[in-house]
Parts: C-alpha cells; structure tokens; sequence
C-alpha cells in the first residue's frame, strides 16, 4: 500500500506550511548544503592540495573535473531506475555513497586515490540532488513550490558564507583533508534524521512505472513535453558556469581588489543571498514563477553588461554589483526550478530529474571548458576578452526567457486541464 502525499493536506493556494513539511524543507536544505559544499570544497583548496600530494595544476584539475564529470553519467545511468523505488530509500542509498566517497576523500592520501575517491563521491552525488527534487515536486503542491526551491537554494548561499571559511579554517590548522571528515560528520547526523523521521515518498509506485529501465530512459528522453524543460536547463547552466570560473581572475587582475579582500566579497554576496532566496522564492508564488523569471532574466542582463565591464572599482561598487547580479540569477534559479518541477509526470519525476541533473552537470562542465577558450590572461595578468563572455550569458539569458515562456504556457495549460469543474457552473448546466 503506497501512502498518500503529505501535500494533500495542504491549504489551497499554498498558504502555510504544515510541521511536517517545514521539517521536509529543512533536512532537504541542510542535505542540499552537504553536496554543494563538498562540491565547492576542493577548488579553494588547491594550494594545499598540489603540494601536499606533490601533483601538478593539470592533475588537480582532472581531480576537480573527475566528480562533475561521474555526476553527469550518473545521472543518466540512474535516470531509469528513478521511479521504480521509494524516494527515501533511494536517497538514503545515494546519500550513504556520497558520505562514504568524501570519507574515502578524507583519506586518500596520493593523486590516485583522490582522483579515484572524487569521482566515486560523484557517482552518487549526481544522484542525490534528483532525488531530493523529486522528493520536492511529490511531497508539495506546485503553489508552494517556489518558496521550498527558495529555501533549498539558500544552502548554496550558506555553504559559501558559513561552510567554505570553516573548511578552509580547519584545513590551516589540521590539513587540507579536514573538511572532508566535517562534511562526513554532518551527513552523519543529516542521514540519521532522515531515517527516523523521513515517511516514505511511494505514492508513485501506484502509477506502475515501467519496469524496464531502459525503456524508461528512452520514454523520458523522447517525452516531446520534457524535451523543452531539458534545453532551458542547459542554456540556464551554460551561461552561468561560462562566466563563474574566471570571476576570481578578472576581479584580482582587472578590478585591482586585492586577494586578501575577496572573502569579504564572497561573504556579503553570500549573505545577500541567504536572506533573498527565501523571499525570492515567496515572491515566485504570490506573483507567479514567470513573472519572477522575466525580472530575474531583466536584472541579469543588466548587471552581467555592468559587472564584465568594470574597471579599478572600488571594493565596496563590486560589492553592491555582485550582489544585485546574485539576485537576478537566483531570482532565475528559484523560479525556474519550481515552474519546471511541474513538466513531468508523477511516473517520470524520478528520471526527469536524473536527467536533468545530468545535464547540469555536463552543459556546466562544457561552458566553463568554452570560457577558458574565449578568455586570455596577458602576462600583466589582466583577462582579456572577459565582457564576450558576459555577451554569451546575455545572449543564452534571452534564449532560456523564450524557451521558459513556452514552458510556463505548457505548465499552466495542463493545469487548467485538470482544474474541477467550479461548482457553480455545475448547478448553472
């Protein structure tokens, strides 16, 4: 017997959150915090990494790319099993390898072993953040959903205000692997309280999902409706990643900040960040997720044109330019994540998910390789070319804003579809 949905009991309109599903929110966010941080982690670390295991730029940067790149096949080796299982238990095995491959992180004490830990952590970690989505889109109706995407996304925002300067605190102190055994810690705790108090998220197993994986993959990869959802995820992923990687350099290089300052940056932003995906997220509900896209895609542009043409700012004018660009890319995030939860079918969820997971993984890792052929660091160390790279994200910005209006006509189409008959019209017939 499959239980019900704990969203059917939610107000109509999506008014307030139950205690349960404010317990839900939570251990989904400090979850979410686990991953991205753990992904985040290892960049930062460089320094002490590359001598420590006496390796060389070009094999630290296969170890960084080793678990994007697992995460991606992952989730399309995944994808047609998705569905066919309870979610909680399906994230409970995920997650105990993603706790498992960053304790082999932890311990690995040679290039190899590294390489090898990251991407094992990857495998499963791919995984995991499809399965809490899915989790997400069964559990709570599609007007509440922007504001748990809200909260779920301010764990990045924590990771980088709360956990990257704890990490790089205990890794000065105790070695660079520290962290990792932090990050085991937590999931330790997050994985028990999952266990004990998670109900199962089976109501999907009554639809009988098909039971050949691979005809499951091929069904949701065809699907014409999730086709659309599948593109303006990778244009929504392309456009951030190609630009993320070489902030660091332009703001150093170009803007003359000094390095001892950028943590000052990150930390604001952050917090910025924290504080606004909640609200961003409730903004997405009471005014409509499109609306709250279109506002993001405006603020975007607007600031991806400003911030990439910057030039010896002052520390404070990047500040208040980052952290407006921040807003308009979470306003993106929040919003489209909730409005395209809802392209899939309550047998397809598991696996539109581990596609689309997979695909930010990939477009991500692609976008950042494209960047590095478009940008050129003369030997003064100034990046030339960095404002293209801002026209890109423009340009993929207009195209994800055309593709997220047909989806939100699909979206709204297929609800008005299934809405009852007011009973008013009823008695009137």
């Amino acid at each position: 017997m499959t239980s019900p949905s704990p969203s059917h009991a939610a107000e109509p309109g999506g008014m307030g959150f139950s205690g349960y599903q404010k317990f839900v929110v939570a251990v989904l966010a400090f979850l979410q915090f686990t991953i991205v941080l753990d992904f985040m982690l290892l960049a930062p670390l460089g320094a002490l990494v590359v001598p420590a295991l006496h390796i060389t730029p070009e094999q630290f940067g296969h170890v960084v790319s080793a678990y994007a790149f697992a995460a991606g096949v992952s989730g399309i080796l995944a994808a047609g099993f998705a569905d066919r299982f309870d979610r909680k238990k399906l994230l409970l095995l995920f997650y105990a390898g993603f706790m498992l491959g960053t304790l082999f992180c932890a311990l690995a004490h040679t290039y190899v072993l590294l390489l090898l830990a990251r991407m094992f952590t990857g495998l499963f970690a791919g995984v995991v953040g499809a399965a809490s989505m899915a989790i997400v889109t069964d559990l709570f109706p599609l007007s509440m959903r922007g504001r748990v995407m809200g909260f779920i996304q301010a764990a990045f925002a924590a990771s980088t205000v709360l956990g990257l300067p704890l990490s790089l605190w205990l890794s000065s102190h105790w070695g660079w692997n520290a962290p990792f055994f932090l990050i085991v810690g937590v999931c330790t705790v997050v994985g028990g309280t999952i266990i004990g108090r998670l109900r199962p998220v089976n109501a999907h197993l009554a639809l009988r999902p098909d039971k050949k994986p691979l005809h499951h993959l091929l069904h949701t990869l065809g699907t014409r409706s999730y086709l659309i959802g599948f593109a303006t995820t990778a244009l929504l992923t392309m456009g951030g990643f190609m630009l993320m990687p070489y902030s660091t350099l332009f703001i150093v290089n170009n803007l003359g900040i000094p390095m001892t300052m950028l943590s000052v940056v990150y930390l604001i932003t952050g917090l910025v960040s924290a504080v606004m995906g909640p609200l961003l997220g409730k903004a997405s509900d009471a005014f409509g997720k499109f609306r709250v896209f279109a506002f993001g895609c405006v603020v975007t542009i607007v600031m991806v044109l400003i911030y990439t043409r910057l030039s010896n700012v002052t520390l404070w004018t990047l500040i208040t330019v980052s952290a407006l660009l921040q807003i308009g890319i979470f306003s993106r995030i929040i919003s489209s994540s909730a409005l395209m939860s809802a392209l899939p079918k309550p047998s397809d969820r598991g696996a539109y998910m581990s596609i689309s997971s997979s695909l930010q993984q990939m477009s991500g890792g692609f976008a950042a390789m494209l960047g590095g052929m478009v940008v050129v660091q003369v030997s003064s160390g100034r990046l030339l070319h960095f404002d293209v790279l801002g026209d890109v994200l423009v340009v993929t910005t207009l195209a994800s804003f055309v593709m997220m209006y047909f989806v939100n006509r699909r979206v709204v189409g297929a609800a008005a579809a299934v809405a009852p008959i007011p009973l008013e019209s009823k008695v009137g017939e």
